[in-house]
Formats: structure tokens, sequence, C-alpha cells
């Protein structure tokens, strides 16, 4: 399943990453005037959460797209930024693609304790899907709770921030955020790695309402 729904963000001054298609999500630091991560498609029709950081690079002059594996293909689209939140290191993309590869959320109202297993999919240490287990209890979502922290007990690597977090079923617990070391001398100790899950109703409501709006635009224009 994740490798179905393996997903890149790559921000760049390019105008096109017509030349990427075939050469299996490059390393984003091989490549000049690159940055980017990993993403998670989370709709039928393009919408994408990643990491808020990911886009830290965005300015005047520079594109986002996303690069989705759609069955045996990768198709790269030029993304719109829908909303972003620094606080909770969150970026709800949209591209003009049709992703029927998705994730659904585990329940909103369901305790995930710690030692839960889980799956990590980012585009680095995901190619080789990491099987690991929450280090934190994830609350139940009430109302509309801001988004919630958690921890997995799997060292991420550059590039897997705003990759999924998945459960045993493969549905969405949230994304990558960062990654926590000691460094005691010369010796970097791995202590954990964090993830962010969003407030999934309010999530669902700025979809709702950009949705409403592109329809708008386009009804316009015809």
């Amino acid at each position: 399943m994740l490798a179905e729904r393996v997903s890149a963000v790559v921000v760049t001054r390019r105008a096109s990453l017509r030349n990427w298609t075939n050469e299996r999500f490059p390393k984003m630091n091989e490549h000049e005037d690159v940055d980017g991560g990993s993403a998670a498609p989370i709709t039928a029709d393009g919408y994408f959460l990643t990491a808020d950081h990911v886009l830290e690079r965005l300015k005047s002059g520079r594109h986002v797209f996303v690069i989705y594996h759609s069955g045996r293909t990768l198709v790269t689209a030029q993304a719109r930024v829908v909303w972003r939140s620094a606080d909770a290191d969150l970026a709800l993309l949209q591209a003009a693609i049709k992703t029927p590869y998705f994730y659904r959320w585990t329940a909103a109202r369901r305790w995930l304790p710690a030692g839960t297993r889980i799956i990590h999919g980012g585009i680095a240490t995901g190619f080789r899907p990491d099987i690991g287990k929450l280090s934190s209890t994830l609350a139940p979502e009430y109302g509309f709770t801001p988004a919630r922290k958690f921890e997995i007990d799997i060292a991420l690597q550059p590039g897997d921030s705003g990759g999924p977090v998945v459960d045993a079923h493969g549905d969405l617990i949230g994304i990558n955020s960062a990654v926590e070391f000691l460094v005691p001398m010369d010796t970097a100790f791995f202590v954990a790695s964090e993830g962010t899950r969003p407030n999934t109703r309010l999530l669902a409501e700025l979809i709702k309402r950009d949705r409403a709006r592109n329809s708008q635009a386009t009804a316009a224009v015809e």
C-alpha cells in the first residue's frame, strides 16, 4: 500500500520536472536549486499533506511540484499551497491530477497507545518500509482540537519529512515531522522521531471550501 501511494514534494525555480519522470525520486541534494521531502495523498482528487518545513524555501519565483506514484508510472504536477501552519508543521497541497491510491485516516475517536505497530513511508527510509511502533500515546480527537504530536521509534532520514505514518491496517495516523538525536561529543544517539496528526475535521473543512472555490472559479471562466 505504501509503494502504491509513495509521493514527493519538490520546491524549485524550475518551471517543469519533465526530465525527472524516469529518475525514480532523485535525491534532492543532487540537483541544483531543489528542495523537498515526502507527502501523503489524502483524497482521490489530488490533495496531499506534507510538513510545513518542506516548503521552508518557497519564495517568489519558486514552484511546488508533487510526484505521485500512479500504478506503474510516476506522475508529476505543479501544486497549489492550500493551507500552511508553521506551528503545527503541516501544509496542504493540491495538484490537478487523479490520485486513486490515497490514505484514509484512523478513527478520530480512537486511542492509539504507545506500542502500537506502525509503518513509515517517507521517500528516503520508506523505500525500505520500516516497521516500528508508537513511542507515545495519541489521544482521541475531540471537536476542533489543534494538531497533535506523537513519537515513533524509527530514525528518519533527510527527505522523509511529510511522509505517512500508518497503522497495521494501512490507515493514516499522521505524517513525519522531525527526528531527535542526542549528540554527546562525536557520537549521535537516536532518541525518537516526531510525527504530527492534524485535526481531521478541520482538514476536511479546508478541502471542502477549496473545492467549492475552484468549482466557482472554473464556472466563472466557462
